[in-house]
């Protein structure tokens, strides 16, 4: 095939040797299936902010650290210099979970290091050395549902324990290889820490896990994995091998108040960021 533009100073530089083909298009990279070191993997090539299809970037990005006081500022304000700290912490964010993620003992793809927009990591493959495919096209049976249903929270909790909540995790993100389940796609981890968001992110990540498996086995749908997790968390509890129940009883006394704050400064941001992009004489693209 014709070698996209992004990857040729990767083939210049000799850190690949062929490409193969495209395995994906998606709305925020391409995946494509590559010849480096001898092996076969995936290069994953993020696209430009204004190509990418992924929006909702300050629940996000909220607790994200970046290195000077300038960068933050710039971002806070989103301008043209905002706009570029962003894109690099866009571009780095990903390597930069699958490392930690991996050290913690979470099942994600061995990255082999990044170069300017392009992500070269391992090639996930099934029990017949196909590529490995994602969760939602694999038919399950009660049995299977349960044992990997259980795994998933295990490995949420794993995430949370190394301060990481991946964000947007669905049966489209999970991948399932000759020994289970493998999840992908991270740029948009969230820090589990100084991000007002992270407990509803956490919730959605376990809910669509509950929903998928749930499919299979409906008992599953009543467990309450995420609050008890969460609970355990704030209150310093949790580790990796804390046991869960998937039971959870509320609280009828407090509303939550904060939770409904966040919901209304969510929309704000996502309003005033849509102002801007609508806008070329918004402050912010000054």
């Amino acid at each position: 095939m014709k070698i996209p533009k992004i990857l040729q100073p990767l083939i210049e530089d000799g850190v690949i040797d062929t490409v193969l083909g495209q395995l994906q298009s998606g709305k925020e990279a391409n995946i494509y299936l590559v010849r480096s070191g001898g092996a076969t993997r995936c290069a994953k090539a993020y696209k430009e902010a204004k190509h990418r299809g992924f929006h909702k970037l300050a629940e996000y990005q909220e607790g994200r650290k970046v290195r000077g006081s300038r960068d933050a500022r710039a971002m806070a304000r989103r301008g043209r210099h905002g706009r570029e700290v962003e894109e690099t912490q866009w571009k780095n964010a990903e390597v930069e979970a699958l490392y930690r993620l991996a050290d913690a003992g979470v099942r994600v793809p061995v990255p082999y290091g990044v170069f300017d927009r392009v992500l070269l990591m391992e090639l996930v493959l099934d029990a017949d050395g196909n590529t490995a495919p994602q969760l939602h096209e694999v038919e399950l049976d009660p049995e299977t549902a349960r044992e990997w249903f259980a795994f998933m929270i295990r490995q949420i909790q794993r995430m949370l324990c190394a301060g990481l909540i991946h964000g947007d995790l669905s049966e489209y993100n999970v991948l399932v290889d000759a020994h289970g389940p493998v999840i992908i796609d991270l740029p948009q981890a969230v820090n589990a820490a100084g991000n007002n968001s992270a407990f509803r992110m956490l919730q959605r990540d376990v809910n669509n896990m509950r929903t998928t498996f749930g499919r299979a086995d409906p008992t599953l749908l009543e467990t309450q994995y995420a609050h008890e997790m969460w609970d355990l968390f704030a209150n310093g509890d949790l580790t990796p091998e804390t046991p869960l129940t998937g039971h959870f009883v509320h609280s009828e006394e407090t509303p939550d108040v904060d939770g409904v704050l966040d919901e209304i400064e969510d929309a704000r941001l996502e309003h005033e960021a849509l102002l801007a992009a609508l806008d070329p004489t918004h402050p912010d693209n000054q």
